[in-house]
């Protein structure tokens, strides 16, 4: 059957189908589970909060941190304090998280002075 400019339609064509819904196919997500976004409260508990002070101010926006117990971390500045570009200074009291899979290195989250 020849369409309006003259040559045949072609029987395959996403544009000839008839507008049906989903029969269930492949593509389908009507039976599975809807997917849940991640809360910030799971990836807050795998962290670790500490409060420590600032020691050394390091290249590159990286700083050395000592905690109460005597550890130091290297640590660098967390995104919404690089955004509002909040300035450290050695003597800086900061809270820093620490995560659990390399306890060496820290996250800046907070200056508390």
């Amino acid at each position: 059957m020849p369409s309006h400019n003259g040559r045949p339609s072609r029987p395959n064509s996403p544009y000839n189908k008839p507008n049906r819904p989903n029969q269930g196919g492949s593509r389908s997500n009507a039976g599975s589970a809807p997917l849940k976004p991640k809360k910030a409260e799971e990836d807050s508990e795998s962290e670790i909060e500490m409060e420590g002070t600032v020691t050394a101010v390091l290249a590159g926006t990286m700083f050395r941190v000592r905690v109460a117990s005597g550890h130091e971390f290297l640590a660098h500045i967390s995104g919404k304090m690089r955004k509002r570009f909040i300035r450290l200074v050695v003597g800086d009291k900061v809270r820093i998280e620490v995560s659990p899979y390399d306890v060496s290195k820290a996250r800046i989250t907070f200056r508390l002075n």
